[in-house]
């Protein structure tokens, strides 16, 4: 994590098997008993958004969303947990979308601050990788038709 953004470590860290476990357990448990609270339902999104799989991400990332629609108390929290999952699933366009909406309500939010600063180097940073990518693609290209080009005359 960069030092120079310590309100983000949450897009950059992830939680622990046993405590994201701790947070199953709670929420699958209330499942069973025939209602979940929004508190342990916030708990365990924001566990599987800090997770380190892609798949549980997406999982977070869906519940917190579910809690954002039904519950306007709760919109502070998830917009900010929504935004860095999206993050953490590289999908910079949605978390930069959830950040802006909580900067434009708090435009003073350091959590947020961070976060897109953090969303701006990725799309930067893959920018770059993608310019490679498509230049290397060119020069391949471009050697394959001139190996093509000097065979035809030969």
């Amino acid at each position: 994590m960069p030092t120079e953004l310590p309100y983000a470590a949450e897009a950059e860290t992830s939680l622990g098997y046993e405590e994201l476990q701790v947070l199953r357990t709670q929420y699958y448990k209330e499942i069973e008993q025939g209602h979940v609270t929004t508190q342990s339902k916030f708990n365990y999104g924001w566990g599987l958004v800090k997770s380190s799989s892609a798949d549980l991400q997406t999982e977070g990332v869906k519940l917190l969303q579910e809690i954002y629609s039904a519950s306007p108390a709760h919109r502070r929290e998830c917009t900010y947990y929504i935004a860095v999952g999206y993050y953490k699933l590289k999908n910079y366009a949605y978390a930069k979308k959830f950040n802006d909406l909580l900067l434009s309500v708090e435009p003073e939010n350091m959590q947020a601050q961070s976060l897109r600063t953090l969303i701006d180097q990725a799309v930067q940073r893959d920018g770059y990788i993608g310019m490679g990518l498509i230049a290397g693609a060119a020069a391949v290209t471009g050697l394959l038709v001139a190996g093509l080009v000097k065979r035809s005359r030969r």
